[in-house]
């Protein structure tokens, strides 16, 4: 009797660790924040979403984060998540001195820009045709404000070139300065870039 009631301790024992190693774990890739979500073709992407600065929480606005996620070869985000601001932070952007309405444009970093050109260019998957990126400028967030902020999606620039999808995290703000929409205040009047 002790021999099967051993054998049995030893079977379920072996069935309990069994079950444990099969368990999903917090870690798992499959787990996600509900504020994120992510197109199908996400899991071709190229690095994960970045914790933003300090002055930025998670939240969801689905409708904000479509308008921040692009189609391969399209540029935008390549998966995103929405995050609201709660104090003034810091952002920077690239942009075409000629077309002075871009320093208020959509695109954005949370680290300083830096060259060369065309390297930057490609770790952001920027086409030539979209902006000439000579000039930089820094502005805050306005308190309240919310953006976008994930790896990049590819960009086919046509004449056989391609930019791929990027691990380099950037920063979507749902500006439109034609129409005085800005989520973005206390704007430097920007310099030469490169230096």
């Amino acid at each position: 009797m002790r021999f099967y009631s051993a054998q049995l301790g030893m079977l379920l024992a072996a069935s309990l660790l069994a079950g444990c190693s099969t368990l999903p774990s917090s870690n798992s890739p499959l787990t996600k924040s509900p504020a994120t979500t992510m197109p199908a073709e996400a899991t071709d992407c190229v690095g994960t979403i970045q914790a933003p600065a300090a002055g930025l929480e998670a939240t969801s606005d689905p409708e904000l984060l479509q308008s921040a996620l692009g189609q391969p070869d399209k540029g935008q985000l390549c998966m995103g998540q929405v995050f609201v601001a709660t104090a003034p932070v810091t952002v920077y952007r690239v942009w075409d001195q000629a077309k002075s309405y871009t320093l208020y444009g959509r695109w954005w970093s949370f680290m300083l820009p830096k060259g060369p050109t065309d390297q930057y260019r490609e770790a952001n998957a920027i086409c030539p045709g979209w902006s000439v990126l000579n000039q930089m400028s820094s502005c805050t967030l306005k308190v309240g404000s919310k953006i976008v902020v994930g790896p990049g999606q590819s960009a086919d620039c046509g004449e056989g070139l391609v930019y791929p999808k990027s691990a380099v995290n950037q920063v979507y703000i749902n500006n439109d300065s034609r129409n005085n929409v800005l989520w973005v205040e206390n704007c430097d009047a920007g310099s030469n870039w490169p230096q």
